[in-house]
């Protein structure tokens, strides 16, 4: 069973920066998309970023798109979620998420197609 740790969030004002990162627990993981999703007070979860693990192919949302950057560290098996730019409706629960396959399903936005999901951290922007 592979865990996924996420850090980084916390406190912020608006304009302001932070870095999420997320690690998988076990060497041996395999994933063929890893992403982030947030899930804000009353709203239902919804797709931030993801990328191919051994692709240089990266996917956004509209909402994101030039703000947050994803990235991973194949050698530590880590995702980090660079987040600049914040907004206060960028406030929410961040989580990160494997869907654990070997191949490319094409569903890296899609909350169902991952099977390994972090416990979360939050992510709070100040107006």
């Amino acid at each position: 069973q592979v865990q996924l740790v996420e850090s980084g969030g916390g406190l912020v004002q608006a304009g302001g920066s932070l870095r999420l990162s997320c690690a998988a627990s076990s060497r041996t993981f395999t994933s063929a998309y890893m992403g982030w999703f947030r899930q804000a007070p009353g709203k239902e979860r919804e797709f931030v970023a993801a990328i191919a693990w051994s692709l240089p192919n990266t996917y956004y949302a509209d909402s994101v798109k030039g703000r947050f950057t994803i990235s991973r560290d194949s050698a530590k098996n880590t995702v980090d979620l660079q987040m600049n730019s914040l907004k206060p409706e960028d406030t929410a629960v961040y989580y990160c998420a494997a869907d654990g396959r070997t191949y490319y399903s094409g569903r890296y936005s899609q909350s169902y197609n991952y099977d390994y999901w972090g416990q979360g951290t939050q992510v709070t922007v100040s107006s």
